[in-house]
């Protein structure tokens, strides 16, 4: 690991300042993923601003009924949260998908949404990469991909993001709000990420010396029921394969809200618009759940090992609608 500064700043304004005075720095919050990358030499900050101890560690109620939840919430404090559980139960769901019982100890909200690729290109310094090293290829695309983008990919980058929580905001319509050094402004979870494009080094639309501060929830749409689910190649400690976070309310028998979100499969958690347009008014059964996720995977383009995706995403997000509708489920 290279050397490097730490600083601690006493406020947000001042740890915005301090980043915008060091092009490089990074900021720290739980570091369960910046450290890492630090370690294999992916990431060379000249500073680190810690912004662990700032106070943006609450949860609290938004006036209208939302939630909003600060950038340093504990992923595992988030997840047991009695509003999330009772309101956002996708959103728990997602978080206690993730990781290990340790890691979301440390890591904090902010950081699950700025977490990067787990590409085995991108994390070694030793093959070409794009995204690290714009210019320099994407190897994965003829190399080892079979966890990797069926949708939104490019040329450049075929990378997928890691988040499960991410998928979760995504589908809950969740905003991010941010503050830099032109002062606040708020973006859309579905439009934080971006797709590879060109700048495959772009994860986000972040830009220079902008801190996450928090992400807000809007009121959970009357009688809603959400879930996540999720599938990966071992029980627990693993990234998806494919993921699906849905909310979802029935009235007489028609869907009368619909949100759709994959992960798992493309450089940003993947809303479903296509699918939540053919379902909206629908019959709220198998057949029309079938037609509108088939509708919204023709856009795929799976690579030569990575085809089998486009199957397990189908069955996830048939299988999460179906278990919406089932009369067991209970609202939230």
């Amino acid at each position: 690991m290279k050397p490097f500064a730490y600083l601690r700043p006493g406020s947000v304004a001042e740890a915005v300042h301090a980043s915008a005075e060091r092009p490089g720095a990074r900021f720290l919050g739980g570091g369960t993923n910046l450290v890492d990358l630090m370690k294999l030499g992916v990431e060379t900050p000249g500073v680190l601003i810690d912004v662990s101890r700032l106070p943006l560690d609450r949860v609290t109620r938004t006036d209208d009924g939302g939630l909003r939840i600060g950038a340093t919430v504990r992923n595992s404090d988030l997840a047991a949260h009695p509003d999330v559980r009772s309101d956002y139960p996708a959103l728990s769901q997602a978080l206690l998908a993730g990781a290990s019982g340790q890691l979301r100890n440390t890591a904090t909200t902010a950081g699950n949404l700025l977490q990067r690729t787990r590409c085995p290109y991108f994390q070694d310094i030793s093959k070409p990469c794009n995204k690290r090293s714009p210019g320099s290829g994407c190897p994965a695309r003829e190399g080892a991909h079979r966890d990797l983008a069926v949708l939104g990919h490019s040329p450049e980058c075929v990378a997928t993001n890691p988040s499960d929580m991410a998928v979760a905001l995504a589908a809950l319509d969740a905003t991010v709000r941010l503050y830099g050094p032109e002062g606040e402004r708020t973006v859309p979870v579905t439009g934080f990420h971006r797709l590879p494009g060109d700048n495959p080094d772009q994860d986000t639309v972040i830009r220079p010396g902008e801190l996450i501060t928090e992400v807000v929830l809007p009121p959970r749409p009357d009688g809603a029921a959400s879930l996540y689910r999720k599938a990966r190649d071992r029980a627990s400690y693993a990234f998806a394969l494919a993921s699906v976070a849905v909310s979802l309310t029935v009235s007489e028998g028609r869907v009368a809200h619909v949100s759709l979100a994959f992960g798992g499969l493309a450089h940003r958690p993947w809303r479903a618009r296509v699918a939540e347009d053919v379902l909206r008014g629908a019959p709220a059964g198998r057949e029309a759940f079938a037609r509108a996720v088939e509708a919204e995977l023709e856009a795929a383009r799976p690579l030569r090992d990575n085809g089998f995706k486009v199957g397990l995403a189908r069955n996830l997000a048939v299988g999460a609608l179906t278990e919406l509708t089932s009369p067991a489920t209970p609202a939230g």
